[in-house]
């Protein structure tokens, strides 16, 4: 039985998959280099792992092999692990410092 690759991944070009997941990538290491804030911080990673997810998606239709999608649903679980912890701590910091900004985390040192 021959594989082909769906209509939908045939009509859009590869680069086009290509040039978004850069875009979202940068945007995300943008973030976490320039913002102070946490939960922005978290936002970014999130995005980060969405634009690997984008990649491994399109690759995995265009070479009609799922094994880049099973990798994406094994990030996903890896993702929501870390919503779960991390946004418990990001309220817990809240909760102690009445504030989400990193700089001020220095405190948590002594």
């Amino acid at each position: 039985m021959e594989t082909t690759i769906p209509d939908v991944i045939r009509t859009v070009p590869l680069q086009y998959y290509v040039f978004f997941a850069t875009a979202l990538f940068a945007i995300g290491v943008i973030g976490v280099l320039t913002r102070r804030n946490a939960i922005i911080i978290f936002m970014c990673v999130e995005l980060m792992l969405n634009a690997v997810n984008v990649l491994l998606t399109a690759f995995s239709a265009y070479r009609a092999d799922p094994n880049g999608q099973v990798f994406v649903f094994f990030i996903m679980a890896v993702a929501a692990a870390e919503v779960a912890v991390g946004l418990g701590i990001i309220v817990m910091i809240y909760r102690n410092f009445q504030n989400t900004d990193v700089n001020l985390l220095s405190r948590l040192k002594w």
